[in-house]
């Protein structure tokens, strides 16, 4: 696992995992400096690395009345002053090929959400930017097939790829996660473990998503034992007025607590 490509990444020589954490979307610039500030005092505490995540615009939505962000521009500004404030790298995802140079200009690493990581053309707008590509696995896509999707980044003069699960359709209205995925797309690359959205329950009849947030911290702490080399979470201090992904995101308040307890698990596989 090679991060050092990664501006302000701090922690690195921890040997812990890497976490990638904030809101599922920029509501503000309040709320993001909020959620940035409890992160990095606790990530500190804990010497893990420390991205923090924030969505300046969310495409991907069941119905059209919601909510879809503050406006690019505002919300990339706090990004940045996020970033800049808090001397943290951060990451946005990126959904059509102008979003590319655009954000880039903002953030440090473009994610590639998981109904679009088949887009070749987004993918390799993504990769020409040169910052490190954070490539969502489709729900619908085996652990094998993510090869292809970095090499796409890779052929594209980039070398600076991960790969995040976010788990596997199962049925209609679940997902799963099939923790053999993660050795394999280790072959492949740094790979993240997307905890929040595993737990999502899509295609609900409301066109609301729902989630099971009860889960996270077991299926963080089958992530830390199966050898991923980060995780990826969603949190919130009021995650019910949330705007967007609020049925599976983490309560800020019980985040110090679930990442004390996984830096023990790293610990002792570390040891194994």
């Amino acid at each position: 696992m090679d991060l050092s490509n990664i501006k302000n990444l701090k922690n690195l020589e921890a040997n812990n995992f890497f976490l990638l954490a904030g809101p599922c979307a920029i509501e503000g610039e309040e709320m993001a400096m909020r959620i940035a500030e409890k992160v990095v005092d606790i990530t500190s505490k804990l010497k893990i690395p420390y991205v923090f995540k924030g969505s300046f615009k969310k495409a991907n939505r069941s119905r059209i009345d919601s909510f879809t962000g503050i406006g690019n521009e505002k919300a990339l500004k706090i990004l940045r002053k996020v970033g800049e404030a808090f001397e943290i790298p951060t990451v946005t995802d990126i959904h059509e090929n102008e979003d590319a140079v655009m954000a880039s200009e903002y953030v440090d690493i473009l994610q590639i959400p998981a109904f679009l990581v088949r887009q070749t053309d987004l993918v390799v707008a993504a990769a020409k930017t040169g910052k490190t590509v954070n490539l969502k696995k489709g729900q619908f896509m085996s652990p094998e097939a993510m090869q292809h999707a970095v090499r796409k980044v890779k052929d594209s003069g980039n070398d600076n790829a991960m790969i995040t699960d976010r788990g596997t359709m199962f049925g209609y209205q679940d997902m799963i996660v099939d923790f053999r995925g993660i050795p394999t797309m280790k072959q492949y690359g740094t790979t993240v473990l997307d905890v929040t959205h595993s737990l999502q329950q899509p295609n609900q009849s409301s066109g609301v998503t729902g989630g099971r947030p009860d889960m996270i911290e077991t299926i963080a702490r089958a992530g830390i034992v199966t050898g991923v080399d980060g995780l990826f979470m969603e949190t919130h201090f009021d995650p019910a007025n949330a705007k967007s992904d609020g049925a599976n995101m983490l309560h800020l308040d019980h985040l110090e607590k679930l990442l004390s307890n996984l830096v023990a698990i790293r610990q002792t596989v570390n040891q194994l």
